[in-house]
């Protein structure tokens, strides 16, 4: 099969899954058959899948991504003050570090909105119907949600990464406390930890918690740098941190806090 083909086959046979896809035309442009297929990956439950389509999406979804264009750490400068210290603007799922950073939700299974442009569905779109799969099984294994400010591991897939590591960030209800503060310092510090069990020298942090979850970008931005800091003081850890950001706003925040000036 063509690379166009393949995706076709994949949604046809995601079409065939649903009791409810009676009557969809399948769009004849390039780009509206891309968002059906991500749209069908966003919306299918964890339910188990053959081994031929797997096999199809992944090579599909490879060839994707990489069209996309990766990057490598050794494109970055790191910041003048600290040699593992980088920030970064763009998008996560472009990175080819040991390990990009998730921010999930309770239910540990990935964002079910159809399109939504959370990074929990862009990454969970892009590394494939394995990763839903996977974080099921630990969710059904461990019995209840996944506790927030924790972390954990899992394979890639099909993103340029080696691993994702998942993080359930605070939820700001209102005002700002000193405990939602206390849990996204609870998410960066519980990343790195599980970062460097797992021997991983390369690490893309995202902006935990600003998105959906309402925490405040600048509080955020600041809680971030002062955890990395502090625990690379700790510790010791020589692991390269990739501070990934998406908004102009955060960029700002991020270059401020690691007193990183603005290029005149």
């Amino acid at each position: 099969m063509t690379h166009g083909e393949q995706r076709l086959w994949l949604i046809q046979q995601l079409l065939n899954e649903r009791n409810d896809a009676a009557g969809v035309q399948i769009p004849e442009d390039e780009q509206g058959q891309k968002d059906l297929l991500r749209g069908l990956m966003n919306i299918r439950m964890p339910d188990p899948i053959d081994a031929e389509f797997l096999r199809i999406q992944d090579e599909y979804l490879t060839e994707e991504n990489l069209a996309e264009g990766v990057v490598k750490i050794e494109d970055l400068t790191p910041i003048k003050a600290d040699n593992r210290l980088y920030i970064w603007q763009g998008d996560m799922s472009r990175l080819a570090v040991d390990a990009v950073t998730l921010p999930a939700n309770s239910g540990f299974t990935g964002c079910y909105q159809y399109l939504h442009n959370c990074l929990d569905n862009i990454l969970g779109s892009k590394a494939g119907i394995e990763l839903r799969l996977f974080t099921n099984s630990i969710i059904t294994k461990q019995g209840y949600p996944e506790p927030t400010g924790q972390a954990k591991i899992t394979p890639g897939f099909n993103l340029p990464s080696k691993y994702i590591i998942h993080t359930v960030g605070p939820i700001v209800q209102g005002r700002l406390t000193k405990e939602n503060e206390r849990m996204l310092a609870s998410c960066y510090r519980s990343i790195l930890e599980l970062a460097d069990q797992n021997d991983i020298k390369t690490l893309a942090l995202c902006c935990i918690s600003t998105g959906v979850f309402m925490f405040p970008n600048q509080r955020a931005a600041e809680i971030a740098v002062e955890t990395v800091r502090k625990y690379m003081e700790e510790t010791g850890s020589q692991i390269k941190v990739i501070f990934n950001v998406f908004k102009d706003i955060d960029l700002m925040f991020y270059k401020y806090y690691l007193g990183e000036p603005e290029a005149e």
